[in-house]
């Protein structure tokens, strides 16, 4: 039901609507530049020269013609002479790098490149059609007798997760349904708005189409000291903005805020913002508008009433338009509950087309929309929301912005909420770092309002409110953030923060302060750490705590937890606990084999489970991969057997003597071929995969990997690798992969892997854990201080945990898990 708000009727298409308000406001103003005007009769004119000259250079339907100028009266007649031909535009940004404007140009292939005398040095010869000769004469082209709904009318590249940019084909359907909307939806359009960005970002297109359709005037300027005198003493009744845009805008002049509506978009809105923008102009209607360049500028919109209260965080994006629809769904495409975060997906006539040239993102991305008729398409946004229980989409951050920092999923979203709750931050933005290789960590930005606040203080903030794995290593307090040349923020231009210690801090009292300080600066790689320097505040974070450990125990030979850092995080602190810490446990060493190695508790866990339940497939971990083009099947043999050959962890069987299990690492020419090559015609090879995977260990006497390389006809083959448990996890997975793959490699080269022998191998481990944990009977052990805790801990505990489950538990275990939310 949220999704049902109302009907858009979209007759025409945007050239089309155009030429009608052409024929019923000739005269009127149109586009308003810097010292020149153009009415709708004239501007009409311009475009209908040019497009006379694009049609003799082949421009026609589905062509694309780049659009290369400065922000100017000519850009609007350019983007409409297109159209009068036939083609669809490509907006290219006078000022992006030369590199990026040739790739593009090579990318989309456009007929010809409209632009001015000053930017044509850079094309390639003969591409160039100069706007300014080509509007003084030429015939009128008719917009409406080639132009179609289902035609493309522009292509913007917009930024891809993998580098390379995509151009978003949309059509002249899509915008125009969209255009129809924003006529009837932001009246302050029909009067006037303002194209102040490049038109290579689809900001633009609400204020100038919705205007030029409607009798509205377009003003061409930045949001600069020259915007007053472009306006002449008019007002604005519409103008969309980026939240980045807003402290421009609260520079100018109040003539220069619109009368109407303030949209606002391309990035999260807070509320901060709207509650200055209420306070300084409470007349004007604050739009927060949402949507992704796929589809076609807008999906929803908030309107923040003159009468409704001003809320923390972000601002909702709303509902959905007439012509869009928005789900909110799972991971199986299911619908979540109000209250639950999800992925957004967009449906309706505004879905753009797809990407240009590249058909496998394109279905990647655009979907079958499970919700709707046969045949109709749903864009995977990548953004996180949630449905508020009135029905407003919130916004909650991106799929892609989730990070994995030290084990820890993180929300950079959540961090910046809490910075930006500090009433003298006016935005913060929160992102990963890797400026030294291999060291990755959390650094907040904030722009403040003046107030006497440091990047220190701001960082307490956190600390006191979330995780200390959610703790920035620094925040940085900048007088602006970057932006780029569409207004969003530049990510890439954030600096690098400057970790340093306190130089008038006092240095180390004594030998062990001495080592402890070298031992800080060397983790933190700093020049110099002094004694009362806080560990976290100089970048310190969880998984350098741990080097930071390792290095006290190697050096100073004594046992010291990570806790013992938490608590005491200076040189000095620490140095005063290891003064009492005992002396350091056992290093993992090779170690001198028993006759019979015994099991790791791990390991004997999986041993008891697998007597329990018999051989079974519930603790396989399986990975099936479809391989095409030349295989080298006696060199993939040959490999499985190196591996085997440098992990005795994979050629270990656990035989039972005495009621006591043990491991027994077999020799390599004692294990055999691991790889079973099977003939296979494709309809066979789900069974075959499902029979495969199914299928337990008998651990007693079956080493724990097999693979199973099905043979399905030419070039493709799928491979089938089962591990057991029992020999490994699932990080354990990625050495294996690895190892496979080096040695194939390898093999393939006629040669053996040239492998250094592992140091240690997992008996090495297990004879060391039982070592330094000794027996649970011996009281002073380690493990029977361990067990100890866990009894006193879990006392009086039920036997079984009785959750508010929808289903009542199996008499036998399915090892089938489902979440309870």
């Amino acid at each position: 039901g949220w999704n049902e708000s109302g009907v858009v009727g979209v007759s025409g298409v945007v050239p089309g609507l155009f030429g009608e308000q052409v024929a019923r406001t000739p005269d009127a103003p149109a586009v308003v530049g810097v010292g020149e005007t153009l009415s709708y009769g004239e501007l009409d004119v311009r475009a209908s020269r040019l497009a006379g000259v694009l049609a003799r250079r082949g421009v026609g339907p589905e062509s694309v013609v780049g659009v290369l100028l400065e922000r100017s009266v000519d850009v609007v007649v350019a983007l409409l002479a297109v159209w009068k031909a036939g083609g669809a535009y490509l907006p290219v940004d006078p000022e992006a790098p030369a590199e990026r404007v040739a790739w593009l140009l090579e990318d989309a292939g456009p007929v010809c490149v409209v632009t001015s005398a000053g930017l044509a040095g850079g094309l390639p010869e003969g591409v160039a059609v100069l706007v300014d000769e080509a509007v003084g004469e030429g015939p009128v082209v008719s917009a409406e007798a080639v132009v179609e709904a289902g035609h493309a009318a522009y292509v913007i590249y917009t930024s891809g997760s993998t580098g390379r940019p995509k151009g978003v084909v949309v059509s002249h359907g899509a915008l125009a349904g969209y255009v129809a909307w924003c006529v009837g939806a932001y009246p302050g359009v029909r009067e006037s708005s303002l194209l102040h960005g490049s038109v290579s970002f689809d900001l633009g297109v609400t204020g100038l189409y919705a205007a030029l359709v409607s009798g509205g005037c377009v003003f061409v300027s930045g949001l600069d000291e020259g915007l007053p005198e472009v306006l002449g003493g008019r007002r604005l009744g519409f103008l969309k903005v980026t939240p980045s845009h807003l402290p421009l805008l609260e520079a100018l002049p109040g003539e220069c805020v619109p009368t109407g509506q303030l949209m606002v978009g391309g990035e999260a809105l807070g509320w901060d913002a709207v509650r200055r923008w209420r306070d300084a102009y409470p007349d004007v209607v604050v739009v927060n508008h949402y949507g992704p360049t796929e589809g076609t500028v807008g999906s929803a919109h908030y309107v923040v009433s003159a009468d409704q209260g001003v809320g923390v965080g972000s601002v909702p994006i709303g509902r959905s338009f007439a012509t869009t629809r928005t789900f909110v769904l799972d991971r199986f495409l299911e619908p979540v509950a109000p209250g639950v975060v999800g992925e957004l997906y967009v449906a309706g006539m505004q879905l753009a087309r797809g990407y240009l040239g590249r058909a496998g993102l394109t279905g990647e991305r655009f979907v079958a929309c499970p919700y709707g008729g046969p045949g109709e398409r749903m864009y995977r946004t990548g953004d996180l929301v949630r449905w508020s229980v009135d029905g407003q989409l919130v916004f909650v951050g991106r799929a892609d912005d989730q990070v994995k920092l030290r084990g820890y999923r993180i929300e950079p979203g959540e961090v910046e909420a809490v910075l930006a709750a500090h009433p003298a931050v006016d935005r913060a933005v929160v992102q990963v770092r890797e400026d030294v290789p291999g060291d990755k960590r959390l650094v907040a930005y904030v722009v403040v309002d003046g107030q006497a606040v440091g990047g220190g203080d701001l960082r307490g903030l956190v600390a006191e409110r979330l995780p200390q794995y959610m703790v920035p290593s620094a925040v940085v307090v900048l007088d602006g953030m970057p932006l780029t040349a569409n207004g969003k923020l530049d990510r890439a231009a954030l600096p690098a923060p400057e970790f340093s210690s306190d130089v008038n801090g006092r240095g180390p009292a004594t030998v062990l302060e001495e080592i402890v300080c070298g031992v800080f600066a060397e983790v933190l790689r700093l020049e110099r750490v002094g004694a009362e320097d806080n560990f976290f505040e100089l970048g310190g974070h969880s998984l350098l705590a741990m080097r930071l450990v390792s290095r006290v125990r190697a050096v100073l030979g004594v046992e010291l937890g990570v806790r013992e850092l938490f608590e005491a995080s200076t040189p000095a602190g620490l140095a005063a606990r290891i003064a009492g810490a005992d002396a350091a446990r056992l290093g993992l060493v090779r170690w001198e084999r028993p006759e019979r190695v015994p099991l790791s508790f791990a390991q004997r866990r999986l041993w008891f489970l697998a007597q329990l339940e018999g051989p079974s497939a519930t603790y396989n971990m399986p990975v099936a991969l479809r391989l095409e083009g030349a295989l080298d099947v006696a060199a993939l043999r040959a490999a499985f057997g190196d591996v085997l050959d440098r992990h005795e962890v994979l050629r270990t069987v656990f035989p039972v003597v005495d009621g006591e299990p043990y491991q027994e690492v077999l020799a390599p020419s004692a294990v055999g071929g691991v790889l079973r090559v099977v003939s296979a015609g494709e309809g066979e090879v789900a069974g075959l995969v499902a029979e495969e995977t199914g299928r337990g260990f008998d651990l007693a006497v079956e080493v724990p990997l097999r693979a199973l390389l099905l043979e399905t006809g030419g070039d493709v083959h799928v491979l089938v690798v089962v591990v057991h448990h029992v020999a490994g996890d699932g990080w354990s997975m990625g050495p294996l992969a690895r190892d496979i793959s080096v040695a194939y490699v390898a093999r393939c080269d006629g040669r053996a892997p040239g492998w250094e022998p592992l140091p240690v191998q997992y008996a090495d481990y297990t004879l060391w854990q039982r070592e330094v944990l000794g027996e649970e009977d011996d009281p002073g052990s380690v493990l029977a201080e361990q067990v100890g805790y866990w009894r006193r801990a879990l006392a009086g505990a039920p036997q079984e945990l009785a959750l508010p489950v929808d289903r009542p538990r199996p008499a036998m275990a399915s090892h089938r898990g489902h979440t309870v939310t």
